[in-house]
């Protein structure tokens, strides 16, 4: 099985955050050929226009990071049926300047938890629009929205509900049979390539 390496972006930004707590559980349950990497979005000033010419240090490091994964994972809240506004200025920061899309082709998976009843089933949908027009193709099945409750995912990431368990478990699975579908196969090495 090939290893791929999954950059993972929490769209909200607060530390205690369940969806950070949502990210690590992820984390822990994936198969070992998925090795994660955080993308921190909380540095990055507002988008505008004007940075396109000239991007500020920052936003260079943070397309930099996003060019040297395999695949990215949203982990996002929801914030008035949508997406927070820090997640949609890392994904403008991502995108530009024109030409220089950073997400171009690579495969992406949504996530998300909320104390809600419908969890995040909204902000993933508009999410899952966006990234569609910025040709990162989002894993279309299987879909998880994570209802949280207390204590229903540890500050470790260690989840203690076993259905819930289960349904990361196979989110985790499914993504890294969406990531293969997509990435190009490695070269073979032939016996004369070996020997140059």
């Amino acid at each position: 099985m090939n290893t791929y390496k999954v950059g993972y972006i929490v769209g909200g930004l607060a530390k205690a955050s369940i969806n950070r707590k949502l990210a690590l559980a992820l984390v822990r349950l994936a198969p070992k050929e998925l090795k994660f990497a955080e993308i921190p979005i909380r540095s990055l000033p507002l988008y505008t226009q004007e940075y396109d010419a000239d991007l500020p240090l920052v936003a260079r490091a943070f397309k930099q990071t996003i060019a040297e994964v395999d695949a990215l994972l949203f982990v996002t809240p929801e914030y008035n049926r949508s997406i927070p506004g820090a997640l949609k200025n890392a994904i403008d920061w991502a995108s530009r300047p024109p030409g220089k899309n950073s997400f171009a082709g690579k495969p992406s998976a949504i996530i998300g938890a909320s104390p809600g009843a419908l969890a995040t089933a909204i902000a993933q949908q508009h999410l899952r629009i966006i990234l569609s027009s910025l040709n990162t193709p989002p894993m279309i099945a299987p879909e998880a929205y994570i209802r949280f409750t207390p204590g229903l995912i540890t500050e470790k990431g260690v989840v203690t509900d076993k259905s819930t368990e289960r349904i990361l478990r196979r989110f985790t699975v499914a993504f890294q049979s969406h990531i293969a579908e997509r990435m190009p196969a490695p070269a073979a090495v032939t016996s004369s390539s070996a020997a140059s």
